[in-house]
């Protein structure tokens, strides 16, 4: 008797361990079946690498208002640049065209995170800010924060503290990193922000500002289109930093594109002959 009461006993514990591997099995399979659309979409995400040449299309975020690199013309809203040139370009190596999408200094990084964009280009300064919400090509250019004047105070304004004197007026664009440089100098002149950068530097002209501060590339384009204008030491810039094309984080495969792009049309002579294009007018 006792030996019968052990086998059933016996019995009953392997059916419990079975209908629990069971149960263990079907849970498993009903968590991966959750789990697979998810991961299903991830891989249907993918790159923007095999992405854009689907769909045809490059959606460049820039400002329009950052000549040489970036300028929407306000009566056709046509964008001409160097940095327009290069979108053409890069969108010609994907088998697709550019588009561009509106932004600003101050939300370019936000609308590129945001996905409304793959690409953010325009003369964009390289900063650990903007690291912290995308990634950054390889540099094109090298670059730095130096003053444009009217040509007869062009002796007057070559220092930081020369500037930053009670009753010197400088102007500044809102936003970007010509901002973040001015309110980390200017501490005793007068600081402006004008909001339209594509006017800005008509506030010197006029005598309505003395000095702005703003990337060397920048001051050597305005004063070969405005004689009124000369740059003060753009080959001295007061800082150092570097232009690039911002990418969305994350996507590893993009950006390794997009930097061999930049390396080649860097030294095969693509970039420069675009540049000569503009500064040479």
């Amino acid at each position: 008797m006792r030996r019968t009461v052990t086998l059933s006993a016996l019995a009953a514990v392997l059916a419990a361990t079975a209908a629990g591997s069971a149960l263990a099995v079907g849970s498993t399979a009903n968590s991966a079946s959750k789990q697979a659309p998810a991961e299903h979409a991830r891989q249907q995400r993918g790159t923007l690498l095999d992405r854009v040449p689907e769909r045809g299309v490059l959606r460049v975020c820039t400002t329009g208002d950052y000549r040489p690199f970036s300028h929407r013309d306000p009566k056709s809203g046509a964008y001409t640049g160097i940095d327009i040139k290069m979108a053409g370009d890069l969108a010609k190596s994907l088998d697709a065209k550019p588009t561009y999408v509106p932004t600003t200094w101050a939300t370019l990084v936000d609308d590129l995170a945001a996905g409304r964009c793959d690409v953010g280009m325009g003369g964009v300064s390289v900063t650990l800010a903007r690291a912290r919400k995308a990634s950054f090509s390889e540099p094109y250019l090298t670059d730095g924060k130096t003053p444009i004047v009217r040509c007869e105070d062009k002796d007057k304004y070559r220092t930081l503290e020369e500037i930053d004197q009670p009753g010197v007026r400088v102007v500044v664009n809102p936003g970007g990193t010509n901002e973040q440089f001015a309110r980390a100098h200017v501490k005793q002149a007068t600081l402006t922000v004008h909001p339209d950068n594509t006017t800005i530097f008509d506030e010197i002209i006029a005598g309505r500002a003395d000095v702005m501060m703003t990337d060397a590339s920048e001051t050597r384009y305005q004063s070969a289109i405005h004689p009124e204008l000369c740059a003060v030491h753009p080959d001295e810039p007061f800082s150092f930093s570097e232009k690039a094309y911002v990418l969305p984080r994350g996507d590893a495969q993009f950006k390794e594109y997009v930097d061999q792009w930049v390396h080649l049309a860097t030294h095969d002579g693509t970039y420069q002959k675009y540049e000569d294009e503009w500064m040479k007018r």
